[in-house]
């Protein structure tokens, strides 16, 4: 039995692989020029979006910003769109939905763009969502955690997690616990504000009662606060087997340098949307566990088309100084918008919203995350969500199997280690 079932996973897993590669040769006109193609001429396409470029969303925010510059700058060394250069009006909205929407007002009336591509985070997107419904403009984002929210006929997210991840990807992470032979039986959740964050925690809660496991602490905390002192002597008075944490940005370190003024270490711990880098490098985050979609490392960097945009993000993020040039699920999701921007706009050769939105409805897209559709409740497809955890200062995916690093499986209990 113990043969068969290796058997099988070796399959599947070179499935993938050969899948990634099919996709990425079928993708490999994306990022570099073909040689005799036209220099982009007439006037630019201007695609107008947000990021937080200050305030608590920064640090993530360069990311997305990084991501958005590649996409722009090899798009134009090749033919462009449509034959024309690409032009990214990109405004700080310094981690504020309600500057947000002033601003995405500003890009469509005042800047007058011709497509919008959304912000980074969950508010941020609703905000934007709401302006680009007034004006009947297509939106395209990459980090929306609310899907019952997005109402929107025309939204398309990139980040694939499914119509309810609430309900879907706590098991996925329960899952991947209960396959190391020592499941948890009581788990802590401490969990931002921010909407994304906090409805997968308030989702992890319910389906921890579902499996039996017993949660002794369910705890909010203000998004942007600085202060996580009580909330680790909390967790520690009760010491459960695990923790969940709804993090988004540097949280996770904060939490984690409270630990540490505490003597104290989870014996396993789970960091929602952490700012990759910081969490990654800490000392006190080995054997960390999170959420993404991409890290790079086969069989994801099997598809050309991701390792050519590795090569590149690297090179980009290590000039801006970022501690952790790497692309993950952030970079991945990010440089995905622009694209579904580009299959639609290349299709139909068309610039007017309703049409790029009818065709996007209708047709699957292979990116570097996956093949993605929209044809969902809200426009979600399929949850292709992973865990990952950090090995050595590396993000790297161990859960489901077959999306695994190489030779990497899942650490826990982590503190034992």
């Amino acid at each position: 039995g113990n043969i068969i079932a290796q058997r099988e996973g070796t399959m599947n897993f070179t499935i993938r692989r050969l899948v990634a590669l099919v996709v990425g040769l079928v993708l490999c006109v994306g990022l570099t020029a073909s040689p005799g193609s036209a220099a982009p001429s007439g006037p630019p396409i201007r695609i107008g979006g947000t990021l937080a470029l200050t305030g608590p969303l920064a640090a993530t925010s360069l990311i997305h910003k990084i991501a958005g510059e590649i996409y722009v700058e090899q798009v134009n060394k090749g033919n462009g769109l449509l034959g024309r250069p690409v032009e990214w009006v990109v405004l700080d909205d310094q981690s504020k939905a309600d500057v947000t929407r002033t601003l995405y007002e500003r890009l469509i009336t005042v800047d007058k763009v011709d497509l919008l591509i959304g912000p980074y985070g969950t508010q941020a997107i609703l905000s934007a969502m709401a302006v680009a419904q007034r004006y009947q403009k297509m939106l395209v984002h990459h980090t929306f955690g609310i899907p019952h929210l997005a109402k929107y006929e025309m939204h398309f997210p990139a980040s694939h997690m499914g119509p309810e991840p609430d309900k879907t990807y706590p098991p996925i992470l329960f899952d991947a616990l209960a396959s190391t032979g020592k499941p948890p039986k009581t788990i802590a959740i401490v969990t931002s504000k921010f909407p994304a964050t906090q409805f997968i925690a308030a989702g992890a809660r319910e389906v921890a009662a579902k499996r039996g496991i017993n949660v002794p602490l369910y705890l909010e905390y203000e998004f942007g606060n600085r202060d996580f002192t009580p909330i680790a002597t909390r967790i520690k008075e009760l010491n459960p087997d695990f923790v969940w944490v709804g993090a988004i940005g540097l949280d996770g370190n904060l939490l984690l340098e409270a630990f540490k003024k505490l003597d104290y270490a989870p014996r396993g711990a789970f960091y929602q949307y952490p700012t990759p880098g910081p969490l990654a490098k800490s000392p006190d985050a080995k054997f960390a566990l999170s959420y993404t979609n991409f890290e790079e490392h086969p069989p994801f960097t099997d598809n050309p088309v991701a390792a050519e945009y590795v090569k590149f993000f690297r090179e980009r993020a290590t000039k801006a100084g970022l501690p952790y040039p790497v692309v993950d699920t952030q970079a991945a999701a990010s440089y995905t918008a622009w694209k579904l921007i580009e299959a639609a706009v290349t299709a139909t050769k068309s610039l007017d919203d309703k049409t790029l939105a009818q065709w996007l409805k209708k047709n699957k897209v292979d990116t570097i995350m996956g093949r993605l559709r929209f044809d969902g409740p809200n426009n979600f497809g399929d949850d292709l969500a992973k865990v990952k955890q950090v090995h050595e200062g590396r993000w790297m995916v161990v859960w489901p199997r077959e999306w695994a690093a190489p030779g990497t499986k899942l650490v826990y209990p982590s503190s034992a280690q």
